[in-house]
């Protein structure tokens, strides 16, 4: 039963984890975790690196810090990237995508829209719309100023 009542903090948290495992499901069935797709974005010059300079991996987590989650290990996805071919590391220790991570980045990229479309279903664009407003008040009205 859904009304007025219920506990905010347990139902967006459990729209949190529910979202969150089920996103990282898609992408792992697309041959990569989600951390180590946001290292692809990352340093695509086709994403999120305009620029398409390497990044150390301290620059990466840093770049990375507002969607991290705590138990993601940015080191550890790096060398897992780097083992398969889809990065390399240059004399300086920073990272560059390689043809093959591209590729990778592309895939996961053509699959979000059905990613999005599948967490959307049933659901328009201003339920959507009110949902985010409600969701952002909330978060106002528990910010200290």
């Amino acid at each position: 039963m859904t009304d007025a009542s219920q506990p905010i903090g347990y139902w967006s948290g459990e729209a949190h984890r529910r979202t969150i495992t089920f996103i990282r499901a898609q992408i792992v069935e697309l041959g990569l975790t989600q951390p180590q797709y946001w290292i692809l974005r990352n340093l695509s010059r086709q994403d999120l690196s305009p620029d398409g300079q390497g990044r150390t991996v301290d620059e990466l987590v840093e770049a990375m810090s507002d969607y991290l989650l705590p138990e993601d290990d940015v080191q550890l996805e790096s060398h897992d990237l780097l083992a398969r071919g889809l990065l390399r590391l240059d004399g300086d220790d920073r990272l560059w995508i390689t043809e093959a991570g591209e590729a990778a980045r592309t895939r996961v990229k053509r699959h979000a829209p059905a990613i999005r479309d599948r967490i959307h279903a049933g659901i328009s664009d201003e339920e959507y719309t009110a949902a985010l407003a409600v969701l952002q008040k909330m978060i106002a009205n528990t910010t200290p100023a």
